[in-house]
């Protein structure tokens, strides 16, 4: 699916390298996630835009316990698709429905790290 929102140039195929500092402040959320969705890195925008401090989602399941609404074809399936075929870079848009009823309309990024075999989940806010 096709967005005019752009992920910031490179991000994604950095991000490997970016320290915790500059993760924390980029504009965007940025999480990374280990082949089974563990979360391995949670940033300060995201840890925002969800209301979920990094120590609390930071070694959890993403899409069972941080963000459950996400354990669905279209972000999960694809998730576990790129995983699988170890080639992951899409980007499409997406409804966050919140635990505590709050609703956001986001733009997912997905990239697949070869180099870390993980996947770089990038979320902005349109």
């Amino acid at each position: 699916m096709s967005s005019t929102v752009q992920a910031p140039a490179g991000v994604l195929e950095r991000a490997d390298v970016f320290t915790e500092g500059e993760l924390d402040s980029l504009p965007v959320g940025m999480i990374q996630l280990d082949p089974k969705g563990t979360v391995l890195k949670f940033n300060q925008a995201e840890s925002e835009l969800a209301r979920v401090a990094k120590e609390d989602a930071i070694g959890k399941s993403f899409f069972d316990e941080v963000a459950p609404c996400t354990k669905v074809q279209e972000f999960y399936g694809l998730f576990l698709e790129g995983v699988a075929a170890k080639s992951l870079n899409t980007m499409f848009n997406y409804k966050f429905r919140f635990k505590d009823g709050r609703q956001k309309d986001v733009v997912i990024s997905m990239f697949y790290s070869g180099s870390t075999e993980t996947v770089w989940v990038l979320v902005q806010r349109p």
